[in-house]
């Protein structure tokens, strides 16, 4: 039977449900796509009042400390000098569980990480991965529905999980490591972050650096095996918020270092033809024999919340939040975000949610914005619009000194899945597992799936085979142990 066609609220049909509007095939995309803008408006008012993603989470305040020196990268005042500090909150969490699930659920991990600087907020809003399971925005709504409960049941459902990852190999590569070893931490005190996308630093002549952030846990990596996270889920389901809170409250403060992988424009672009993968997709990652780290900071949590609702539950993050000295880049799924995540604060807290301390920059705010519901400081009788220039304001480029950013290509929609490899990297990380790693990925990938359709098993097990046949045969071995004949 024919599916009927997609369309928008207003009827209008959709001629695309798959690929974002974007200047040339590797983006940025455009405001234009109303389709695109409607799916994540509409995504964004599903859940009252719980965040629709990462809805449980812990949280703390802490510090960032330079300890090598960047500033010839980027003029953002909080490098400026080595030994400078800048105050931060961190919010950990899942990310599909609902507020009062497990926190040892086989999930991503959420890393959001805001930074008061002198020049406003900087919001670093990454997970416990380098990569993400898909990359274009306009099917982030699909891919969270499947993460969530079914419509008819209200049940967690392997079928649709597995369902949108078989009809999407680039999310191998991120259920390759949701599945392994690293798939359950060990609390959030034992676990890397990372920025995940590629963002930007801009250097004092307006030049464009391309930068992945990592943040390295100094506790060391520790996680939990299938059969501990469901064990502690049954006994202490808030087990990794009370690991957080009392190791702070004891003066156990963790601490995690901050490093960067850097490039750029010049470099990205040989290394993209050199491999065929594109350095702005979310799916991969850039290896470090390419691009090695560089040591910038140290971060260090060292005071908990007064009141979890005030300061972890209305904290409300956006990658949209750069100061002068970083930039974004265009990577796709980043380009959506810039919008999302804003739009769900303004939904889920409030025109004003920025007038709440947690979100409250820790410098002067000057905008023409007044009223709405709780404004807390209402700009009393300053003037509430800015007067233009007749004469101009000498700004050029992207503003804060950075320079304009080069687009060129037809806009429209593009579409390369079937055509990129989404395998190799998938493959190489299982390569680098150790025996008792793999068997750990096969056995945690052989229980939901033993539970699909016979189809979505097939397609599945086709993409473990070409990222690696040991993968694949691995998974087939751990199924029929699990009771599951493959074919």
């Amino acid at each position: 039977m024919l599916e009927p066609r997609i369309t928008t609220a207003s009827g209008i049909p959709v001629a695309d449900n798959q690929n974002s509007l974007s200047a040339g095939p590797r983006g940025p995309l455009l405001l234009q796509d109303f389709h695109l803008i409607e799916k994540l408006q509409h995504f964004n008012r599903e859940r009252i009042p719980e965040r629709v993603v990462h809805a449980k989470g812990s949280g703390a305040y802490g510090t960032f400390t330079v300890t090598h020196d960047i500033a010839g990268l980027t003029t953002a005042k909080l490098f400026s000098n080595v030994g400078k500090e800048t105050p931060v909150f961190l919010r950990f969490s899942t990310v599909g569980g609902e507020k009062g699930s497990a926190d040892t659920e086989r999930d991503p991990r959420g890393f959001a990480l805001r930074f008061y600087t002198e020049e406003g907020n900087w919001d670093l809003v990454g997970n416990n991965t380098p990569v993400f399971f898909i990359k274009d925005p306009i099917n982030f709504p699909d891919f969270i529905h499947t993460q969530k409960r079914d419509p008819q049941t209200n049940l967690k459902s392997a079928n649709m999980m597995f369902d949108f990852w078989s009809h999407a190999p680039e999310s191998l590569h991120q259920v390759t490591i949701l599945f392994s070893e690293r798939g359950t931490p060990d609390g959030y005190r034992h676990m890397h972050g990372f920025g995940s996308h590629t963002y930007s630093l801009i250097d004092a002549d307006g030049g464009r650096v391309y930068v992945k952030w990592h943040i390295k846990t100094r506790q060391g990596v520790k996680n939990l095996t299938a059969a501990e996270a469901a064990r502690i889920a049954g006994v202490d389901p808030d087990y990794a918020q009370r690991d957080l809170f009392g190791a702070i409250a004891a003066g156990d403060f963790p601490q995690w270092d901050v490093k960067v992988q850097v490039a750029r424009e010049e470099a990205l672009r040989q290394w993209s033809e050199r491999t065929g993968w594109n350095p702005f997709d979310l799916t991969k990652v850039w290896p470090h024999g390419d691009f090695p780290l560089q040591p910038v900071g140290l971060l260090e949590l060292n005071r908990n919340p007064v009141n979890y609702h005030a300061e972890v539950e209305q904290a409300a993050f956006s990658p949209a939040n750069v100061v002068p000295g970083l930039g974004y880049s265009p990577d796709k799924m980043l380009q959506g975000r810039l919008f999302g995540y804003h739009d769900a604060a303004l939904y889920r807290v409030g025109t004003n949610h920025q007038q709440l301390p947690v979100n409250a920059p820790r410098c002067p705010v000057h905008n023409g914005q007044r009223d709405g519901v709780m404004a807390t400081t209402n700009g009393g009788s300053t003037r509430n619009y800015a007067r233009l220039n007749a004469v101009g304001v000498g700004a050029t480029g992207m503003g804060h000194g950075e320079r304009e950013l080069a687009l060129n290509g037809d806009a429209g929609r593009f579409d390369f899945r079937g055509r990129e490899d989404d395998f190799t990297q998938a493959g190489n990380l299982f390569r680098l597992m150790t025996p008792s790693e793999r068997q750990s990925l096969c056995d945690n990938l052989a229980g939901p799936l033993s539970q699909v359709d016979a189809d979505i098993l097939a397609r599945q097990l086709g993409h473990f085979d070409k990222a690696d046949p040991e993968y694949g045969r691995g998974v087939r071995a751990a199924l029929k142990a699990a009771g599951r004949n493959v074919e």
